[in-house]
């Protein structure tokens, strides 16, 4: 298998379960994959070709969440691509009601965030389409979003 963002499929614990990115054209678990789909969108086969240093998206996606001078919340220095699944936290609504905001088989690229003076961490997540920023204690513990909105591209 291999990878159209540069991740080594080698030392990756999904292998198992995984189609390879190349083999099912950027949607490895059934869902799409953010970063395949900016190359795609680009006529790119492999992220690389993208840029020399750093991902176009990826910095974009650093300004839009850096921008929204959440107080407590340290500056965010790099993305990861984190499968749906790991960071889909179930959150309460004012109403009592429960839901979830992604989807388990897509790629997204997202971060964890120590907040300042707290236990709690910020989790964020961005797609081609949406931003989110939520806090939670350990373990995904008590989440609660904090944003989530649609991106101005």
């Amino acid at each position: 298998m291999s990878s159209i963002c540069g991740l080594d499929c080698k030392k990756c614990e999904f292998t198992d379960t995984c189609g390879g990115c190349m083999e099912t054209k950027g949607h490895p678990f059934g869902g799409a994959c953010v970063k395949a789909m900016c190359c795609q969108n680009k006529g790119l086969t492999h992220c690389e070709k993208c840029l020399d240093t750093s991902c176009e998206l990826e910095e974009q996606l650093l300004a839009e969440f850096n921008a929204l001078g959440i107080q407590d919340m340290a500056e965010v220095t790099s993305l990861n691509a984190l499968k749906g699944s790991f960071i889909n936290l179930a959150y309460t609504l004012q109403s009592g009601q429960t839901v979830q905001l992604l989807e388990d088989e897509k790629i997204y690229l997202g971060n964890q965030v120590c907040k300042k003076g707290s236990g709690r961490c910020y989790g964020l997540a961005a797609d081609e389409s949406h931003l989110l920023v939520c806090e939670y204690g350990e373990g995904g513990a008590d989440a609660e979003i904090i944003l989530y909105k649609k991106r101005d591209k």
